[in-house]
């Protein structure tokens, strides 16, 4: 690619990250709200036999403490005021409540060197756990480990996501679909970046075929990011304007929903730790996520609004989180995450 191509390429990625920010504040309708996780209905019980001040919702994952277990799934980035300001009030909440924070896609960084700014975040979250994040389909379309290595860099990350969209990139006028040979390719940058790799989707699950194989090539952590909650194919029927085009929205409730997708990676739990989002809205949704094998809980659409105020909204927001998550521990009985992760005796039904 020639450094005029690169850079026209750079501004089309840019400016579609700008444009999926105005598309969720003027059509409510992406978030599905599938209300998937309302359907877990929990045992209540009337003597916990613990004190509410006495329960621990801290966790340790990739070496760090987290207050409770709580991520702040990718959102954006890019070359704009507006995505510097939303990144930079995450990473200043994620460093002052003790949760982890993923970026969005920096895919726009490697085409548009301005772009590097909105992810140098490690100034503002000196102490959190940081996800780097790149589409593993660029895989197939240039990117390889030096580029996974500056994204990295870029934020000092503690891990790197490769996110999978097939979905998204089939439905996006301008999208990459060539997802041929990409586990080989993953498991590679896997074995040779230097830190972790997290696959992700972005809001159409993961099914058992794709952990298994996943698994076996060395991947030890996923996050299924289920349906339910923000619709990407949704966002970009959008943009697709006036084409007529209504693909995105005939697949805009697409996929596994969230639970399903825990309940369904239960059998690879002793090899995967795996990572609940989609739909997650409050600190119950999180809680039940947990129960269901997810040892950390993301959550973007709720923060969004927020982080587009000030670090001190989306301070506020999680402190409501983990209230919420402390209080359904509680009202369970249980002391701490450790007896609350995978106990599905604490599920009334399982027909969700």
């Amino acid at each position: 690619m020639t450094d005029s191509s690169a850079s026209g390429a750079g501004e089309q990625t840019n400016s579609r990250k700008v444009e999926h920010i105005r598309v969720i504040e003027q059509d409510s309708g992406t978030d599905r709200e599938g209300g998937y996780f309302d359907r877990v209905r929990l045992s209540h019980r009337g003597l916990p036999e613990i004190a509410l001040a006495d329960v621990d919702t801290q966790v340790e994952f990739l070496g760090k403490t987290l207050s409770f277990p709580m991520l702040i799934s990718s959102m954006t980035g890019g070359d704009h005021a507006l995505v510097r300001k939303i990144n930079r009030n995450l990473a200043i909440a994620a460093q002052a409540t003790g949760v982890a924070m993923g970026v969005g896609s920096q895919r726009v960084m490697l085409e548009q060197p301005a772009a590097r700014a909105s992810f140098e975040l490690r100034q503002f979250a000196p102490d959190a756990l940081l996800f780097a994040n790149l589409g593993a389909v660029q895989l197939n379309y240039g990117c390889g480990l030096a580029e996974c290595r500056e994204v990295v860099d870029a934020l000092d990350a503690d891990a790197l996501y490769l996110h999978l969209n097939p979905l998204q990139e089939a439905v996006q006028p301008e999208g990459d679909t060539n997802f041929s040979g990409l586990l080989d390719k993953i498991a590679d940058i896997n074995e040779r970046l230097g830190c972790p790799v997290i696959l992700k989707e972005v809001g159409c699950g993961m099914s058992p075929e794709d952990i298994a194989a996943a698994a076996v090539r060395g991947i030890s952590c996923i996050d299924v990011a289920g349906q339910g909650g923000t619709s990407w194919s949704r966002i970009e029927h959008h943009r697709a304007g006036t084409s007529g085009d209504s693909l995105g929205l005939r697949f805009q409730d697409w996929g596994i929903p969230t639970p399903q997708a825990l309940k369904l990676a239960a059998p690879f739990r002793d090899r995967v730790e795996l990572i609940a989002s989609g739909g997650l809205r409050n600190g119950v949704d999180m809680v039940k996520s947990v129960i269901l094998g997810a040892r950390l809980c993301g959550l973007a659409a709720p923060l969004l609004k927020p982080a587009m105020e000030s670090a001190d909204q989306v301070i506020a927001a999680i402190e409501t989180l983990k209230r919420e998550f402390a209080t359904a521990m509680f009202l369970l009985g249980m002391p701490d995450v450790k007896t609350l992760y995978g106990n599905e005796q604490l599920i009334l039904d399982e027909n969700f």
